[in-house]
């Protein structure tokens, strides 16, 4: 019998913390767009802070983005039946709130409230 080896290389990205995400879709694939936005600010400058984007984006096919959902539906339920029910953060609700507000004022919503 030939016995044949296989080599593996494994490349681990770097934790990364995403502010954001969109999923968009095509007839043949889903992309997942996760966000980091993170505002730099040069001392040495008098101009205003520079944001800096970062995007980490997976390709799936459909198939895929289903068991994708469905794992995920699994894995939240483990940790509600551990820890509790999720909730809303009260910063969230407030911004909300503020965000209600404006719009009822018709002034322009900003990404940074």
């Amino acid at each position: 019998m030939d016995e044949r080896y296989i080599n593996w290389q494994y490349e681990d990205g770097a934790a990364f913390h995403a502010h954001e995400v969109s999923v968009n879709f095509t007839p043949l694939q889903f992309v997942v767009d996760f966000k980091n936005i993170t505002p730099r600010v040069d001392a040495r400058t008098k101009t205003g802070p520079v944001f800096c984007v970062r995007h980490d984006v997976v390709v799936l096919d459909p198939f895929h983005i289903k068991r994708f959902h469905a794992m995920l539906g699994e894995i939240l339920d483990k940790y509600e039946k551990e820890f509790g029910k999720i909730k809303k953060p009260r910063a969230i609700e407030v911004l909300e709130e503020k965000q209600k507000d404006k719009k009822e004022e018709k002034e322009p919503t900003t990404y940074f409230g």
